[in-house]
């Protein structure tokens, strides 16, 4: 697990961004097939490209651009729909009939790996970029953060273009929480209730449940087989234990202000007025502002205590990939593709129509997107925030382990929650059947 270098950081860092392509571009020197290096020679290029449903209208704008680029070539570009959150189920139902172009999330790319689907691009990329973007594996590496080029790197190999960052973080109404208040749980909630007010958070997830225990260094890991690694129901290199982290959960769970939201109901919790605070992310920025005024606040998730040692909001930082099949039949030409939908030119275009907060370092530094308060507060947030590594058999345990701490089922007294959480890494731990 690699802590995400902070984008606080990335935003004052600008590296020059090399133009995206000549419209009379140099042939391949290679002759692989699928490289570029036919232009002008009446052949159509066809390609196909996944996209999340709220991107469909942006990637027609951006394929129109891509084409304008390549002036000589003609091309037939379709355009389809694919959640980023489930395209690994459907691609790798069938490989090969996949899109040669699709958008994904970062969790999935070691099972996408394993199963052939992604082409490893620091092995074919360089000559079609090269000759025709004028861009080499390096430059990509260096426009992007550090962390969201972590994610779509596997064993040292890139599979993926990184588009945008992703994560939570925290939202408050200032007419209620101070900034001081807004710093831990306890000074927190106990503001919330003076204000007649909850804060709002799901725990109920393996994603937002995490948190907590990686803030403390805990781990999670997908091992080679399938299998994961969970070291909860011990002690961290910190001296914290296990049992201290959800009992500490337990403690805010069970605290009158405190609201478990269920995952996938932040914005519709927003909108009913209870909250002065709430656990999400930038999807929600604009749902805050209209709540709470343009003078809404966003940060990183309060500390808490764990015995005696105070632990600092841990947070799963996620990023969106761009991937190229390796069945494809034109991967030259999917790569430019695929490295002209994530560039800082349409990196700036997707936080424009979505709000997206990118991971080129020079469109995260653009004026309109420095502003952005859920940039701010991921970047706030990216100090303490954990890309998450685990297999298939990680999610429904946390999700119900989440459920117990929200509904108080575990009893708070140190032998039952060691117990509860024996029995959570057994049931994460498994094997495989």
């Amino acid at each position: 697990m690699k802590k995400i270098l902070a984008m606080a950081l990335a935003l004052v860092m600008l590296f020059s961004m090399a133009a995206c392509s000549s419209n009379t571009p140099t042939p391949s020197n290679g002759s692989n097939e699928g490289q570029p290096g036919n232009q002008g020679s009446g052949e159509t290029v066809s390609l196909r490209v996944w996209g999340a449903e709220e991107d469909q209208a942006l990637l027609k704008d951006l394929v129109e651009k891509f084409k304008q680029a390549y002036p000589d070539q003609t091309f037939d570009i379709q355009i389809g729909v694919e959640s980023e959150s489930k395209a690994k189920d459907d691609i790798l139902t069938d490989v090969t009939a996949a899109a040669d172009v699709f958008a994904f999330a970062c969790d999935q790319l070691p099972d996408l790996v394993a199963a052939g689907a992604l082409l490893k691009l620091d092995e074919n990329m360089d000559a079609a970029l090269q000759n025709y973007a004028k861009k080499s594996l390096d430059d990509v590496k260096n426009e992007n953060s550090q962390g969201s080029v972590g994610s779509a790197t596997l064993d040292g190999s890139l599979y993926a273009f990184p588009f945008s960052a992703d994560g939570y973080f925290m939202f408050y109404d200032p007419s209620v929480i101070s900034a001081d208040q807004a710093k831990s749980w306890d000074t927190l909630l106990d503001a919330a209730q003076s204000g007649g007010k909850k804060v709002g958070m799901t725990l109920a997830s393996g994603w937002y449940l995490a948190g907590f225990y990686y803030g403390a260094g805990f781990t999670t890991a997908l091992n080679a087989d399938g299998t994961t690694s969970m070291d909860w129901n011990g002690t961290s290199p910190s001296g914290v234990t296990g049992t201290q982290v959800t009992q500490a959960a337990l403690k805010i769970a069970a605290h009158p202000a405190f609201m478990p939201v269920v995952d996938g109901d932040s914005s519709n919790q927003l909108k009913s007025g209870s909250l002065c605070a709430i656990i999400s992310g930038c999807w929600d920025s604009q749902v805050a502002a209209e709540k709470w005024g343009e003078g809404y606040m966003a940060c990183r998730l309060p500390s808490f205590m764990a015995g005696d040692k105070e632990v600092p909001g841990g947070a799963v930082a996620s990023y969106k990939l761009m991937g190229v099949n390796a069945h494809s039949k034109n991967t030259g030409w999917a790569m430019l593709l695929a490295e002209f939908l994530s560039n800082e030119e349409s990196q700036v275009a997707r936080y424009t129509a979505r709000q997206l907060p990118p991971t080129n370092i020079a469109a995260a530094s653009d004026p309109a997107v420095a502003a952005d308060k859920g940039v701010v507060g991921l970047a706030d947030q990216s100090e303490n925030a954990y890309l998450q590594s685990a297999g298939g058999k990680y999610w429904d345990p946390v999700k119900s382990f989440g459920e117990q701490i929200a509904q108080g089922t575990i009893k708070s007294d140190d032998a039952s929650v060691q117990a509860a959480l024996d029995d959570l890494v057994a049931g994460v731990t498994a094997p495989l059947s």
